[in-house]
């Protein structure tokens, strides 16, 4: 093979790489324990952001998006409700238009403590909108304690913040 012919292919395997990685799939890991046991600090995931093109996230998808609250940075949680579903909690345990979850994923290192956003009354939630949960749910910053700079709860993420969907681990 030549080397004009060689660096050709070279330059179109980078293309495809650079273009699979801004529209199909990236390597991200896990910078925080709010996912813990499922996604420990350090694991290396591999995010889907072609499926969202085809279908929103689905409950129980796992989520990168960009927070509603500052700084707007990059968070990884589960999807717990869609639009239309109605969510409460109560004592940590969720339900889900009447009915409690079943989340063996959970983990809860304050059991005993009563903290912020462990107990809230039924929301509906709005079409193209999310509820998202870590499953450390005592050491998330997620759905269930966000407020805005009136200290009003924010419970919902529209469904265009969301970057992709986590596919697996390497």
């Amino acid at each position: 093979m030549s080397l004009k012919r060689l660096l050709f292919l070279a330059a179109i395997a980078a293309v495809c790489a650079a273009g699979l990685r801004a529209f199909g799939f990236e390597g991200i890991y896990v910078a925080t324990g709010s996912m813990e046991p499922t996604l420990k600090v350090g694991t290396h995931l591999m995010l889907d952001k072609l499926t969202l093109l085809v279908h929103d996230p689905r409950r129980g998808d796992i989520v990168v998006f960009v927070a509603p609250v500052p700084p707007h940075e990059e968070m990884i949680k589960r999807v717990i409700a869609v639009g239309g579903d109605r969510v409460e909690m109560r004592k940590k345990r969720v339900f889900l238009d009447g009915t409690e979850l079943d989340e063996p994923f959970t983990q809860h290192t304050r059991g005993k403590e009563v903290l912020r956003g462990d107990s809230f009354e039924p929301e509906a939630v709005p079409d193209g909108y999310l509820f998202l949960l870590g499953d450390n749910r005592d050491e998330s910053n997620d759905a269930s304690v966000w407020r805005d700079e009136d200290g009003d709860p924010i419970r919902f993420v529209r469904s265009s913040r969301v970057r992709g969907l986590v596919r697996g681990f390497y």
